[in-house]
């Protein structure tokens, strides 16, 4: 390993566009947040050092014996987060990167590429959730962070346009056309830069302008060491060695990298990363990491040992797991379209652990086809959900998971002859802190749970059984929330010495009901009582509140603390009912 000459930033990025760099298939995907990037270039411009990078030279006629990636041209979350993979049958020798493809791949991304990621305010699977940003640097102010010392951020067009007297947004990747001097001075004249009255932002918009034509086109800010063993072994050592810091590697990307260099007949990488996106859209939508996924592989091939170590990764393991991969892809297929069956999706699945007993257990009984559909399944089906709920309410896996996995997998290994063994598991966890049982102050608790909270929907999924939750159900308030204010209960006559109990309850499981998307918008504001006597025909409204578990009460709004009161009653004689075993 030696060192080389240091580069310009220009001189790379040009060497990216050409696909002169390419990353092994051993490296990680991309993973820097627009904060990141931003803060690189912060310290690009305030001349910090960003570390040497190590390269890899692989000669031309050795490159077909390894797997190689281009860089991300652009980064989207949902729609583009997987490095293409690259052609090498040119005549060139291959320079991939083993040390800074993080840093790189920003780089790249800020002067040539865009960066889209979701909106927080937005559902993940809105087109409109993910526009697309570039990097810009403000000419004309400093940041009100005090950790940085230059405004860079990540903008829209539409929303770089909005210039003001404290803000001119510079596309940083402008700068690469701006290779002279003077093609510097040349924008600062067409932008009326120069020309501002206010001559200290004059002074500054230079002077920041000038500053990334440096660091872009004339320090040499990127030194390198360059490797050019082609030992494999030695590589990844190097690269699992380098990794350490920075970004660290997560124990799927360490796993990933042993399983490329080691899996004989599949891509490691690409089947992982094609199986994680299948499976993230079954049903409304999940959310499967790599890690779970190879956690379930270490599950479902019987390894003794589950725990992330590197010594669980040998060549031995590896080449288990690629032998077993079709056998344990479909069993996690199957467990997820089962899960969702229940209902469950990203949105209320708050562990992804749930899902590996399942498959487990699907592994175990030789994955049939069509289980969640299949009439002889009725009563597994049953008590695989009852198993799932439990533990979910019960957060079994919100700790040191290995400790309820192992457990439960010997039982289902060992008990599954005749069904899903629920009464096994539930006796081996009972009298511990991993306790699947409900007693009676915990089907109270449940009660506690509100209309935005997780578990909400998870309860309501017992309360409701036979509603179908792959289809659209609404968390509704059956007395209107719209309708707890201090004004308008007055207006109710409700005395003021309830009104703040009023109010403090109206969010309760008590008062939410599972509605059809349709009726919940008909019924937007309007008083309950009105509601059912209104949309209810007379001959349908005993079972509908039957289903809802409406109390043989005044429904006036007067009455709404004493309607409250009757109905959890119901809730928890159903809830005692379905959460004993």
């Amino acid at each position: 390993m030696s060192f080389q000459t240091p580069l310009t930033i220009s001189e790379v990025i040009n060497d990216i566009h050409s696909k002169k760099y390419l990353l092994p298939s051993i490296q990680r995907e991309f993973v820097w947040s627009s904060e990141q990037i931003s803060m690189l270039f912060d310290s690009l411009m305030r001349d910090y050092p960003i570390s040497s990078f190590l390269f890899w030279k692989v000669p031309k006629e050795k490159a077909s014996e390894f797997k190689f990636y281009e860089f991300l041209r652009d980064f989207h979350q949902r729609e583009n987060r997987h490095n293409p993979k690259a052609d090498i049958n040119g005549s060139d020798d291959v320079m991939a990167v083993l040390d800074g493809q993080q840093r790189l791949t920003s780089l790249y991304l800020a002067l040539k590429g865009t960066y889209a990621t979701k909106l927080a305010y937005k559902k993940w699977d809105n087109p409109l959730a993910y526009p697309k940003k570039k990097l810009y640097l403000n000419l004309l102010g400093t940041p009100e962070n005090i950790s940085y010392e230059y405004e860079f951020e990540f903008l829209t067009d539409a929303e770089a346009a909005r210039s003001d007297a404290d803000h001119h947004w510079f596309p940083v990747g402008k700068m690469l056309d701006l290779k002279e001097q003077y093609d510097v001075m040349n924008y600062m004249i067409e932008a009326g830069l120069s020309s501002n009255p206010d001559k200290e932002k004059a002074k500054y918009a230079n002077k920041v302008l000038y500053k990334l034509h440096s660091v872009i086109h004339i320090n040499k800010i990127i030194s390198y060491y360059l490797e050019q063993s082609t030992e494999l072994d030695k590589v990844l050592n190097i690269f699992i060695r380098v990794n350490s810091g920075g970004t660290t590697l997560s124990y799927s990307d360490l796993l990933l990298s042993f399983a490329t260099a080691q899996w004989e007949t599949r891509d490691a990488r690409e089947e992982i990363n094609e199986f994680v996106d299948e499976i993230n859209q079954i049903g409304r939508g999940f959310k499967i990491s790599k890690d779970i996924v190879l956690k379930a592989c270490l599950v479902l091939c019987d390894m003794s040992d589950i725990s992330f170590k590197v010594d669980n990764f040998n060549r031995t393991n590896m080449l288990l797991i690629e032998k077993e991969w079709d056998n344990i892809t479909k069993a996690i297929r199957d467990a997820l379209v089962l899960i969702s069956s229940f209902g469950f999706s990203r949105e209320n699945m708050t562990s992804n652990n749930l899902m590996i007993p399942i498959a487990y257990y699907f592994k175990t009984i030789g994955l049939p086809n069509n289980f969640e559909t299949s009439t002889s399944k009725i009563e597994d089906r049953k008590n695989i959900k009852l198993w799932f709920i439990s533990a979910l309410l019960k957060r079994v896996f919100s700790f040191a998971p290995d400790g309820a996995l192992k457990p439960m997998r010997e039982i289902i290994k060992s008990q599954s002859s005749n069904g899903f063994p629920i009464d096994a598991i539930f006796a081996k966890f009972k009298g511990t802190n991993r306790a699947l049982q409900f007693t009676d102050d915990d089907i109270e608790n449940l009660l506690y749970s509100k209309y935005n909270h997780g578990e909400t929907l998870v309860i309501l999924s017992i309360l409701y059984p036979w509603a179908d939750l792959k289809h659209n159900f609404h968390l509704d308030h059956m007395f209107p929330k719209s309708k707890f204010t201090d004004k308008r209960l007055k207006t109710y006559g409700i005395p003021d010495e309830k009104i703040s109990d009023f109010k403090a309850n109206c969010n309760y499981i008590g008062n939410i009901q599972l509605l059809e998307e349709i009726p919940n918008i008909e019924k937007k504001a309007m008083d309950f009582n009105k509601w059912l006597n209104e949309k209810i025909p007379a001959g349908e409204l005993k079972d509908y509140k039957q289903k809802h578990y409406v109390p043989n009460v005044s429904l006036d709004f007067s009455n709404f603390d004493v309607f409250l009161e009757e109905r959890e009653k119901l809730l928890i004689q159903k809830l005692k009912t379905e959460l004993r075993k």
